[in-house]
């Protein structure tokens, strides 16, 4: 016979990945601590405004508070709710049990396991989502004034993973700002929708709660901060997975910047770097090696979350008025995903402000290949004299003489129109950068307003 799991007892397999990478605030959030003392709290708001409407005395609700604060078995408590399949009831017993007999005890009056256990995870994911806004407010801010301090840094800009036309690091890293902008946004937005009081009684219909249900979910709602709601949600799990969804999209973005680095720092680009440090990026073996290990976490933290977050759809798939399964995914995932997508934008943060740009190396790069990175913008300045397809001929060709015979593409370019062919100057790098300036004021004023 299996013996049941005691307080003291690991909960999850050894993870090199968050052993390394954590954020601390996020991993409180979803602590054992914290859900015990969030039910508890639940508990103790539901019985104080049961008091309030007159449906429990004072004496009563007081006694229930008072033996809230009493000390929990953990190991009576997670060995009951191993056998009951929840931790509700053995949570109620506890308290229940603390409950002087001179006061009748009516804890737990009217609600149901999920509704604590609801309302409990209402309150993390509001936290949570307070921390994600904390975060992306941090990493924000470094990408912003990495923005402002290299709006007219020219560097390649690259599509297919190839040079294509030249732009500016400012440019490049205002996409993110404003990303991140919209991301705050979707977190303010959402709050409403997945912070939500869960107070409807077995079946959603609030029978044990009486007829004051609607008031009495009001006020516990109010007491602990959350949004109320009139229809019950035990099983319209749209608002977790949003939050889900949240974090994937943070995953996803935080991912992406991080790819930025790893693939500007490859020895041919060498255009970016993270911080230098004694034996950091270090290999046990090629002692040349400074691997961005910074952003290799973040890919690493992201895609995990990215992975575990695909179990919420089906999660939301639970039927009739209580889920048979599903409900239990979401104790594994949402924890997961939210500590990994934390930790991923705090990771994303100190990679960002330790960050060494070379411009010197963006500017050797500019005339890699013989400065075909030009050809849209020599193909644009030759067609007011020659017309748009015939100076779309005229470099094309010259791009395969800079590639047969190691020309530049000026000067193959020149060869192609003749000597006689009065073409004038031809752009330079940072003449061909466009609106790349005014993208980043742009982006940068949408960041600074709330």
């Amino acid at each position: 016979m299996l013996l049941p799991p005691t307080a003291s007892a690991p909960r999850e397999p050894f993870s090199l990945l968050t052993r390394l990478h954590v954020d601390p605030e996020m991993h409180a959030v979803f602590s054992e601590e914290r859900s015990i003392a969030d039910w508890l709290a639940v508990e103790c708001a539901l019985a104080e405004e049961q008091a309030a409407l007159g449906h429990l005395s004072g004496a009563e609700a007081v006694a229930v508070t008072a033996a809230a604060e009493t000390s929990i078995d953990r190991d009576a408590l997670w060995s009951e709710a191993a056998n009951v399949g929840y931790p509700i009831l053995g949570l109620v017993r506890a308290v229940a049990a603390a409950i002087p007999d001179s006061v009748p005890e009516r804890v737990h009056y009217g609600a149901t396991t999920q509704d604590i256990m609801d309302t409990a995870l209402a309150l993390a994911l509001r936290d949570a989502l307070g921390r994600l806004q904390e975060l992306v407010d941090a990493l924000g801010e470094e990408l912003a004034s990495l923005t402002a301090a290299h709006r007219g840094t020219v560097m390649p800009g690259r599509t297919h993973a190839q040079q294509a036309v030249p732009t500016t690091l400012g440019a490049k890293v205002a996409v993110f700002v404003a990303q991140l902008a919209r991301h705050r946004e979707r977190l303010h937005q959402a709050l409403p929708r997945i912070a939500v009081v869960s107070l409807h009684g077995a079946g959603g219909t609030s029978a044990a709660l009486g007829p004051d249900a609607a008031a009495l979910r009001a006020r516990v709602a109010a007491r602990l901060g959350l949004a109320a709601g009139d229809v019950p949600w035990h099983v319209a799990r749209d608002g977790v997975l949003e939050f889900g969804q949240l974090c994937v999209q943070l995953a996803a973005t935080a991912a992406r910047l991080a790819r930025e680095v790893i693939d500007l720092s490859r020895t041919e680009i060498g255009e970016l770097s993270e911080a230098s440090g004694h034996h950091r990026g270090a290999s046990s073996t090629m002692p040349q090696k400074r691997n961005p290990i910074g952003s290799e976490a973040v890919v690493g933290l992201a895609v995990t979350a990215q992975a575990l977050a695909t179990a919420l759809p089906r999660a939301a798939e639970a039927g009739h008025e209580r889920a048979a399964g599903e409900w239990q995914v979401e104790w594994h995932v949402i924890p997961q995903v939210a500590c990994l997508t934390a930790a991923a934008l705090r990771e994303a943060a100190e990679v960002v402000a330790g960050l060494h740009v070379d411009a010197e190396a963006m500017q050797r790069n500019l005339l890699a290949d013989g400065g075909l990175i030009m050809a849209e913008a020599y193909m644009i300045a030759l067609a007011p004299a020659l017309g748009r397809q015939r100076a779309h001929d005229v470099v094309y060709e010259a791009a395969q003489d800079v590639r047969l015979r190691g020309l530049t593409l000026e000067q193959a370019v020149r060869e192609r129109c003749g000597a006689s062919a009065d073409i004038g100057p031809l752009p330079r790098a940072s003449d061909y950068v466009g609106c790349a300036e005014a993208i980043c004021d742009t982006a940068l004023a949408t960041w600074r307003t709330p």
